[in-house]
């Protein structure tokens, strides 16, 4: 398995190690690198979790602070280590921290030290340093950060170095708010250090390369700090190459004299006395109320008080939910009070909201839990409330108003139990929840409501129309469609007299009212067209019926019986007259009193005799046939039920089922009159029967039908002897 080659490069006295600084570059062979190596280093506040990042982030192993033995300097002057499975080869600096109570207020030299030394060596620079000092005026590292600009352009010509700020225990805030405060308080402390006339206009972009991400806290959530981790690794993979994280660096010092110049830039540091700063009362001040902080922070968390009451609340809404949450709170901040007394008061302030806003942000979820069931509750409330309404025969539109009130209400009185003194809590956005439910479930019941009305009318609508329209169209009269209308706006009148008061209950908008009494009115004519289609479906049965019951019927509907006094001719066309009329009605829908030439077209045209119905193969698609078309001229497509072609089609279909009918009617009249003796026909001839009438070739084809009348055998067809015959 790879090594990382852990090594202390600086001791705590500021001695450099070059030997064994030397056996770390044969070890990794660092001499064959060339240019191609990066240097990596991290800086920020004692027991900021430094090397547990770089442990995390590049699979070295640095000593980690033991937290169970309480924060104390873990890091001793300065180490390096490498990079366990990144390319190119990248060297990891771990440096002791810039706050250590170990080195006492006023001995601060080391730490400025091996900041500029790391500035000085490293490719990119991490810098550790905790998401609350954000904006913070006396933030750690601030102070540090400031001498390191001055000294870095005093003491080195500008390298380009990447300073990769690493937020800690990141807060809910999104890192798209945190960064730009980040920066701007980083471009504050550029623009306010002095410096030389060759940098005085030099942008703060020319020496440093500024990139800022964020982590969550290692303690508190382990496994989504190491994701982030991981993440945050794959950038230092070629961070040398183009685009990579230290891509644009200048100056880079070539692998094999990489040992001797950190030699030199530590001895130009040491030798500096100028880098005596003042001592920092408040970086003291602001590691140890932070220690204090996350004590009490980490007893709430644990605390039996309030364990018990975030249970309860998530089972069930908990009574006076807010007096005991303040309580507890109240509790913890009088604790952290006590211990913090004799620090800086402003550090000590700011640590005290610091852990407020952090006991605020665990405890609030359970605030929301409270009001979630506050909020169930109410909503079960409205819904047993309008229910109750309803069936007592109350208007919809005002049982809502009278119920939504009484259950707004009663969330509203919850919520100010669940109130704490600590902060002022907003309930809107789950009471605009409530106001949402309420008017989703209101909107259900009214959709149901409505729905029942609706059905409760089609369905009268639907019994007053749906027989007598089919009888109308049974009988097939010339008024037909006329009685149709008559009877189409009579039932909606009736239904819609009734169905506008009971929709006024409801309180709809004037459009939405309009909607559903015309889509009552639709739907009583879509009964009448539904029939219609119908009809137009079984017209040939329709017509069929029609013919036979005329056919075979008087006036006076006695059954005909064909005695030879009967115009089968004129009987038949009247048959086939009556017929046509039901096929010209059922052609399409006239529910809008629009004249039409249907019944004149087809009255015309198939009993009139233009178009040869008998013939199957005669063709009607010239242009000049009306009947050659797939719609009629004054009918619309979707209120046309049979076009042209397919009333032609029907009558021939017709014409052929109702034929053998009327044979057998004249065969049945022939056989009534009384019979030639016999019948012999030849071919321009003339010849007379026993009864003395003269039979000529004109009448060939009457000869035939006595011949077929009487079966005469077939050898006396155009036989010259009677004899034969």
């Amino acid at each position: 398995m790879e090594e990382s080659c852990s090594t202390q490069v600086i001791d705590g006295n500021g001695e450099f190690n070059v030997k064994g600084l030397q056996n770390f570059a044969n070890s990794v062979d660092l001499a064959c690198c060339g240019l191609s190596y990066a240097v990596v280093a991290i800086m920020g506040p004692q027991s900021s979790g430094k090397s547990t990042l770089l442990n995390h982030l590049f699979y070295t192993n640095f000593r980690e602070m033991d937290a169970f033995r309480g924060r104390s300097q873990t890091t001793r002057g300065i180490w390096i280590a490498k990079a366990v499975g990144i390319e190119p080869l990248t060297i990891v600096m771990d440096l002791e921290g810039t706050d250590g109570r170990e080195r006492g207020e006023d001995d601060t030299t080391f730490e400025k030290q091996s900041a500029l030394f790391a500035l000085a060596v490293a490719d990119v620079v991490l810098i550790n340093m905790w998401c609350h000092d954000i904006g913070r005026e006396q933030a750690a590292n601030k102070p540090l950060l400031k001498t390191v600009f001055q000294v870095m352009m005093r003491l080195f010509s500008p390298r380009k170095t990447t300073l990769l700020f690493v937020i800690r225990d990141k807060t809910k805030t999104p890192l798209e708010y945190l960064e730009p405060i980040l920066r701007e308080d980083i471009q504050k402390i550029w623009d306010a250090v002095r410096k030389p006339q060759a940098h005085k206009d030099t942008p703060l972009s020319e020496f440093f390369n500024v990139e800022v991400t964020a982590l969550s806290s290692y303690e508190e959530k382990e496994e989504q700090f190491k994701d982030q981790v991981a993440q945050l690794r794959q950038l230092f993979f070629h961070s040398i190459s183009p685009g990579g994280l230290a891509g644009d660096r200048r100056g880079v010092v070539p692998a094999s004299g990489f040992c001797y110049s950190a030699q030199q830039i530590w001895k130009v540091i040491r030798e500096n006395k100028d880098l005596d700063l003042p001592a920092h009362k408040v970086m003291v001040a602001t590691v140890r109320c932070e220690e204090i902080a996350n004590e009490k922070f980490s007893s709430l968390m644990i605390n039996e008080d309030w364990l018990a009451l975030e249970h309860e609340v998530q089972e069930d809404a908990v009574r006076n939910f807010g007096k005991r949450l303040s309580s507890i709170l109240d509790n913890f901040l009088s604790g952290y009070d006590a211990e913090s007394v004799f620090f800086e008061e402003n550090v000590r302030s700011s640590k005290r909201q610091q852990f407020l806003s952090k006991a605020l942000q665990l405890v609030h979820p359970a605030f929301i839990s409270q009001l979630g069931h506050l909020r169930v509750k109410s909503l079960v409330s409205f819904k047993t409330q309008l229910e109750q309404s309803l069936r007592r025969g109350e208007a919809f539109a005002a049982s809502v108003r009278t119920c939504t009130e009484s259950c707004i209400i009663e969330f509203d009185k919850g919520c100010s139990d669940a109130a704490i003194r600590h902060a002022n809590w907003d309930a809107s956005k789950v009471r605009d929840k409530l106001h949402r439910d309420i008017e989703a479930h209101v909107s259900f019941v009214r959709n149901d409501k409505l729905s029942e009305l609706k059905a409760t009318y089609e369905k009268q609508i639907t019994a007053a129309l749906a027989e007598p329209v089919e009888s109308l169209f049974e009988v097939g009269g010339s008024e037909t469609w006329a009685s149709i209308r008559k009877l189409l706006k009579r039932e909606t009148d009736v239904a819609i007299s009734c169905f506008s008061p009971a929709l006024s209950g409801f309180e709809l908008d004037q459009g939405a009212f309009d909607r559903m009494l015309q889509n009552l009115k639709d739907y009583a004519r879509s009964v009448v067209e539904k029939k219609a289609r119908e009809e137009a479906g079984k017209v040939l049965m329709r017509m069929k019926d029609r013919f036979n019951t005329v056919f075979s019927h008087d006036s006076d509907s006695i059954p005909r019986l064909w005695t030879g006094k009967e115009d089968i001719k004129s009987i038949t066309m009247e048959a086939r007259s009556e017929s046509l009329k039901l096929l010209s009605i059922v052609a399409a829908i006239r529910l809008d009193e629009k004249p039409d030439r249907i019944e004149s077209i087809l009255f015309s045209r198939l009993l009139g005799g233009t178009t040869s119905i008998s013939s199957r193969n005669s063709d009607t698609a010239n242009s000049g046939d009306p009947l050659a078309s797939s719609s009629w001229e004054e009918v619309s497509p979707e209120n046309t039920l049979l076009t042209p072609v397919q009333c032609i089609s029907l009558w021939r279909q017709f014409m052929a089922e109702t034929e053998y009918t009327v044979s057998q009617a004249i065969s049945t009249q022939k056989s009534a009159l009384p019979l030639p003796s016999f019948c012999c026909i030849f071919a321009g001839e003339s010849s007379e029967g026993t009864d003395g009438h003269s039979w000529g070739v004109p009448e060939w084809h009457s000869c035939w039908i006595y011949f077929h009348l009487i079966k005469v055998p077939p050898n006396c067809y155009g036989s010259s002897s009677t004899a034969s015959c």
